[in-house]
């Protein structure tokens, strides 16, 4: 099982949408790291270009970086246009975080909106028009991100865990019809990671460790990378800190109802 990322596994080029920090960084380095050249995408460009300095200096490869807002709805059409030149090789989707719980009607219409397109539109263009070429040349990878809140609808999670399971069963279809064409895809599930946005949730909520300490029980963003890095070839899915993570729902046996109980009680002693 498993794999070892390479130019010639993959190709030249790889793009990390949501690569300015967190998980989607630590994807660009490991990717670097093996050679492969990275294409940056995020909206704050101090960010972005200081992640792109650290790469080059780190690793050697070449790092482009394309300012964009995934949400919106021109975004895809316009990222590939600025790297249509380039052979994408691999593509990791790693945007698309919820920073904040809230009741479905505490939060305006607009907002839900900006995340399904974010999270759900954008990934499925992202998806054709890059898987497309992927699939003609024989070899390729797409990696998913997806999160532990699509495994059941819970409360405050409404239309984060929906757009979520879309990402999982998008990743999980894309791996059955093209697991025979040389393209790896891989539905990466995490669950609490620690990531700048989810510091930034903790201590807004005055849940963090204090005193700047370890923050307990959150993921490494560079295990999580190489992890997944290391196992594109095992899809569909991924669990990334299971005991099983080729397995299915945590949930196991629970009916639906309880499922929906059990992670609504996650969600609320998480915020």
């Amino acid at each position: 099982m498993g794999t070892v990322t390479t130019t010639g596994a993959y190709g030249p080029w790889g793009i990390v949408a949501g690569g300015s920090d967190g998980v989607g960084v630590a994807f660009a380095h490991g990717m670097a790291a093996r050679g492969i050249n990275v294409v940056l995408v995020a909206r704050r460009v101090p960010v972005l270009e200081s992640a792109a300095a650290e790469i080059r200096a780190r690793h050697g490869v070449e790092v482009r970086t394309v300012a964009l807002d995934l949400g919106a709805p021109d975004a895809l059409a316009e990222l590939a246009g600025a790297t249509a030149e380039l052979e994408i090789g691999l593509f990791v989707y790693n945007a698309g975080a919820d920073v904040r719980s809230v009741a479905f009607l505490d939060r305006d219409l607009d907002t839900h909106l900006s995340l399904v397109q974010r999270n759900c539109a954008a990934v499925l263009e992202a998806a054709h028009r890059f898987g497309a070429p992927m699939v003609a040349r024989g070899r390729g990878g797409l990696v998913l991100v997806t999160s532990g809140a699509a495994w059941a609808g819970g409360a405050t999670l409404a239309t984060y865990g929906a757009t979520k399971a879309f990402d999982l069963i998008l990743a999980e279809s894309l791996w059955a019809e093209w697991r025979g064409s040389g393209v790896d895809v891989l539905g990466l599930v995490l669950g609490r990671t620690d990531t700048p946005s989810h510091r930034r949730l903790l201590d807004a909520e005055g849940t963090a460790s204090a005193g700047g300490q370890v923050y307990e029980g959150l993921a490494d963003p560079t295990d999580i990378a190489e992890e997944a890095l290391a196992h594109l070839a095992d899809g569909p899915t991924w669990i990334h800190g299971s005991e099983n993570p080729t397995g299915g729902s945590p949930f196991g046996a629970l009916n639906r109802r309880d499922s929906v109980l059990a992670m609504s009680r996650g969600a609320a002693g998480s915020s």
